[in-house]
C-alpha cells in the first residue's frame, strides 16, 4: 500500500514540475534571418556546433508578408535584430515547430518594441499577455491612439482575420464531395 502511495506523490509531483520545465534558461544567439514581423532565424551555440532555430516571438502577431504593412513589419524587426546577438527565453514551440520566446535584442524587449511602434498586434494565446499584466495591450492602444505603424490606417487588419479570409478564396482541391475532383473533369 505505501508503495502506491509513494507512486502517486512521484507522478503528481513530476506532472506539477512539467510547466516549471517549459521555460527554458535564456540561450544568446545571433539573428541571422528576419521571416516576417514576428519571426526571425537564430544561430545558438558554438563555432562547429552551430543550431540554426526558427523563432517565433510571443505574445505579438505581425502582418504577413503580402499583407499591407507586412513589409514595413518585417523591416522593422530586421532594424530591431538582424545580425544582434539575441537573448532568447523559450516557452513553447507551436505547431509548426518554431521555438515560441521572448526575444531581447540590445537589452530591449523585441515583443514590446514592434507592438509600442505599431508593427505588431498583441496575440493573446494561451493568455500570455494577460498573464503578464496586460503591458502590451497598454501599448498598442498608445501606438494606435498615435497612429503609429499600421495603425495609420483607420481600420488595419489583424493578420488572423487576414490568413482566414486567404483561406477562404483559395481554390480548394479536394475529393468528389467539393465537386473538384478528379471525376468532375472526365
Amino acid at each position: 500500500m505505501h508503495f502506491r502511495a509513494l507512486l502517486s506523490v512521484i507522478s503528481i509531483s513530476c506532472l506539477l514540475a512539467i510547466p516549471l520545465l517549459s521555460h527554458a534558461a535564456p540561450r544568446t544567439c545571433l539573428v541571422v534571418g528576419i521571416s516576417d514581423g514576428d519571426t526571425l532565424t537564430a544561430r545558438c551555440g558554438r563555432s562547429g556546433a552551430y543550431e540554426r532555430v526558427k523563432v517565433r516571438i510571443a505574445a505579438i502577431d505581425a502582418p504577413e508578408k503580402s499583407q499591407p504593412y507586412g513589409q514595413r513589419s518585417k523591416q522593422a524587426l530586421s532594424s530591431l535584430c538582424f545580425q544582434e546577438k539575441a537573448r532568447i527565453t523559450e516557452i513553447d514551440t507551436d505547431r509548426y515547430g518554431r521555438t515560441v520566446a521572448d526575444v531581447d535584442c540590445n537589452g530591449e524587449d523585441v515583443g514590446s518594441r514592434m507592438v509600442a511602434d505599431g508593427w505588431a498586434w498583441v496575440y493573446d494565446y494561451d493568455r500570455i499577455a494577460t498573464k503578464r499584466g496586460g503591458g502590451l495591450f497598454k501599448l498598442q492602444n498608445s501606438a494606435r491612439a498615435r497612429h503609429l505603424g499600421l495603425w495609420t490606417d483607420a481600420k488595419p487588419t489583424p493578420p488572423w482575420d487576414w490568413r482566414k479570409r486567404q483561406r477562404a478564396e483559395q481554390p480548394h482541391w479536394g475529393g468528389a464531395a467539393s465537386g473538384r475532383g478528379w471525376g468532375s473533369f472526365f
